[in-house]
């Protein structure tokens, strides 16, 4: 099939506005069923250790998103509770070096 060279740059538009509507509608779908809690965290010294936590996280089988905050010293996780749990979520910070607890 051959497309006309004026139309390409709408259909070019349009294949992105579907793809952004999809990959929205699923981000959604992804998060009716999902727990977001706040961890505590130690031993934060610097602004790269955030990093090191989400990266950590992120690693975790079942995390949708992990921010960790230098200042509060606080990692907020949004998480499918069927595929994983708070103390997957310490484990995991333990393990690179920062342990948590579940903020109250």
């Amino acid at each position: 099939m051959r497309i006309d060279r004026d139309r390409q740059p709408f259909l070019a538009a349009l294949l992105l506005i579907a793809v952004l509507f999809s990959a929205t509608a699923f981000a959604a779908a992804d998060r009716q069923n999902t727990r977001t809690v706040t961890l505590d965290v130690q031993n934060m010294t610097c602004f790269l250790c955030p990093y090191t936590i989400e990266k950590a996280l992120n690693k975790v089988p079942g995390v949708i998103e992990s921010d960790a905050d230098y200042d509060s010293k606080t990692a907020t996780v949004v998480f499918d509770p069927a595929r994983t749990d708070v103390d997957a979520l310490i484990q995991a910070t333990t393990n690179a070096g920062y342990p948590s607890s579940l903020r109250q």
